[in-house]
């Protein structure tokens, strides 16, 4: 398939992934930038979502996970799970790549599925311990409530939603996520 052919059709799947609605809201009209740098080394590792705004891509994830581990060229690889209508659901994977954006103290990433087209993945804020993370992206439309731990306590939850809440976000909008207990 020529080359030209090959962009038209991953554009075409890209903008068929997009919910129009996704395309039009924002959650936040001000996205704030990252609050603190971050060591990749330390940010490396699984993730569990907690809550996030819908996105059609992610329609029905349940016990959703981010892995992320050093590729030997510098670069991060980037493996989300997410198992379909439950915790223990059939299971669902999406493997990226991603670099650290210069000048960004380690805080912002540029994240590709598929090539050409990239993504912005922004850690806003995180723990000093980096036991959470609240990751979002310039346009506000999307956002992920992210710790180490599968499950949280009422007062640990409300506490990340309420970070996210002073960053701008409307949190009416998060949706939980559940995991496995």
């Amino acid at each position: 398939m020529p080359t030209l052919a090959r962009l038209a059709l991953g554009a075409a799947l890209f903008l068929a992934g997009c919910n129009a609605s996704e395309m039009r809201t924002s959650g936040n009209a001000n996205v704030p930038q990252p609050a603190k740098p971050v060591e990749l080394g330390r940010y490396l590792g699984k993730w569990y979502e907690q809550a996030r705004y819908e996105a059609s891509f992610q329609k029905g994830c349940e016990g959703v996970t981010a892995e992320y581990s050093q590729r030997p060229d510098g670069g991060v690889r980037v493996l989300n799970t997410c198992r379909e209508g439950s915790p223990e659901g059939p299971v669902r994977t999406a493997e990226a790549t991603a670099k650290v954006v210069d000048d960004s103290q380690g805080a912002k990433l540029k994240v590709t599925f598929f090539w050409p087209f990239e993504g912005d993945y922004w850690v806003l804020d995180h723990a000093d311990d980096y036991s959470w993370s609240i990751v979002g992206e310039p346009s506000g439309r999307y956002l992920w409530l992210l710790t180490r731990a599968p499950n949280l306590s009422a007062r640990q939850y409300d506490s990340l939603v309420k970070r996210a809440a002073s960053l701008g976000y409307d949190v009416e909008r998060l949706r939980r996520t559940r995991q496995s207990s």
